[in-house]
């Protein structure tokens, strides 16, 4: 028999597979996802909703161009179309103000691979309801399951038009089962949440954001994900090769330098063909370019964490 609420809601949609119980499923699935609960209730959850197995599945997130029950259902159907499975749900982004909202705006850069047609009608349809609703931080989020040949990326540009055009599309990790549909949820939240901060560091927001786009940022507002990642993998890079290897000291040093190669050759006692030498095989092996404004921004950040938490 049932012992608490999760699994008296999965035995009520099983037992009565009607429009309305499975909304109560749906409805319950996101809260759950939204709060970081990914356990075996949650996969049954899932199963019911035609999620099965250990399922592969990752998430979109973005702001309607009209209204959240229209671009809920242009999502559901465009992945059906493509022989996917699909559920939607709605989510408040909380702590975005109208001045994060504007500053963003200018800075989207339009989804690569379409021809940014069913993205000027969502634009256009945007403007239209602007003023007429107060629906600045209501997003929507879709968690697919593709079971067809098209990749998220294919899936993401293509239900892009339902999106607001001039605002932040993100794209989680496809992932595995409860716990990775949560982790993509969370991330591709998270990089909505950060696309205001990116207007720094970026003269133009990349659409849609994937999981590195905003990885400081993430980390900075609390996605343990991004620190981990920026901890272990970066940060970790620099350095593995143990404690006498040059690489993370020159590499820290040219940031503090503001990418001076003299300086840093200066500070270091080197010539600065020795330095341009450390910082190319550090690229090679953290994936991060200090030369790069932007990435020397994510190498910064690494090395912060890093002193603090190794």
């Amino acid at each position: 028999m049932p012992s608490d609420f999760l699994e008296l809601l999965a035995d009520d949609a099983a037992n009565n597979a009607d429009a309305t119980a499975l909304d109560r499923v749906r409805t319950v699935l996101f809260e759950c996802l939204f709060h970081e609960i990914a356990d075996e209730r949650v996969s049954s959850l899932f199963a019911i909703l035609g999620f099965t197995g250990d399922f592969d599945c990752y998430a979109i997130a973005g702001y309607p161009a009209r209204s959240a029950v229209r671009t809920r259902k242009d999502i559901e159907k465009i992945v059906a179309d493509f022989g996917g499975t699909c559920v939607t749900a709605d989510y408040q982004v909380s702590g975005l103000t109208v001045a994060a909202h504007d500053s963003v705006k200018s800075h989207i850069t339009p989804s690569a691979g379409n021809d940014g047609t069913a993205e000027a009608a969502g634009a256009a349809s945007s403007r239209k309801n602007r003023g007429k609703r107060d629906d600045s931080r209501n997003a929507v989020v879709a968690l697919v399951h593709q079971s067809g040949a098209a990749t998220p990326e294919v899936i993401c540009n293509t239900v892009a038009g339902a999106f607001a055009a001039d605002r932040p599309l993100a794209m989680g990790p496809q992932l595995a089962g409860a716990e990775g549909a949560m982790r993509s949820v969370r991330t591709a939240l998270y990089c909505l949440k950060a696309a205001p901060a990116l207007t720094v560091t970026l003269q133009s927001i990349p659409r849609p954001l994937r999981t590195d786009d905003a990885l400081p940022e993430r980390a900075l507002i609390g996605d343990t994900d991004a620190r981990d990642e920026l901890v272990r993998v970066v940060y970790g890079s620099l350095t593995a090769a143990g404690p006498d290897d040059p690489t993370l000291r020159t590499v820290s040093t040219f940031l503090q330098f503001g990418g001076s190669l003299e300086a840093t050759a200066k500070e270091l006692n080197v010539h600065p063909n020795t330095i341009r030498y450390r910082l190319k095989r550090a690229a090679e092996t953290t994936g991060w370019d200090a030369t790069d404004p932007r990435e020397a921004y994510v190498l910064t950040t690494a090395i912060a964490l890093g002193h603090m938490v190794v």
